[in-house]
């Protein structure tokens, strides 16, 4: 297994198809779920560095469909979308998702977050489980590591705006 990453964000290669990205949040896991699940947080962390959403639509439950689209600086839209295959709330979310571009016929894959609770801090998992060991290096080698480690760290920034909000 190879284990890789930065000082936040443990990186690592479970198997021949899965990216798996570890990282301690000083949240409880209820707030870490709401963050990942519902639009009005979603907006404020999903991407890397620069981006912003301009469409995220969210039906959480199992069979329900979501749609994110990401605009970059550049301008240029990258749209997602997947089904949520298992939903068991502040502790594991299942989704299928792929890159929505048909003229490119993105693969999809199986996204794992798990939420366990350290109590008073949060150690979440996003494993992402490939159709095949191609796949998953084709997907390391466009950029998705290093933006998916900005994207963790967002995300703390963001829960941390929450949990500063919800002592006011």
């Amino acid at each position: 297994m190879l284990v890789r990453g930065n000082a936040e964000v443990t990186v690592t290669l479970p198997s021949d198809r899965e990216i798996a990205f570890t990282r301690i949040f000083g949240r409880r896991p209820d707030l870490l779920f709401k963050a990942w699940t519902q639009p009005e947080h979603l907006r404020h962390w999903w991407g890397c560095d620069g981006s912003r959403l301009t469409v995220c639509d969210v039906d959480l439950r199992v069979g329900g469909e979501w749609h994110i689209v990401m605009r970059m600086p550049d301008g240029s839209d990258h749209p997602f979308r997947g089904v949520y295959r298992e939903i068991v709330p502040n502790e594991r979310l299942v989704y299928s998702e792929c890159y929505d571009v048909p003229q490119i016929g993105s693969p999809e894959w199986l996204t794992t977050v798990t939420l366990d609770d350290l109590h008073g801090s949060t150690r979440l998992t996003h494993t992402i489980l490939h159709r095949s060991r191609e796949a998953r290096d084709g997907h390391l080698q466009a950029g998705m590591e290093a933006g998916s480690i900005q994207t963790l760290r967002r995300l703390d920034e963001h829960t941390a705006q929450m949990s500063e909000a919800a002592f006011h």
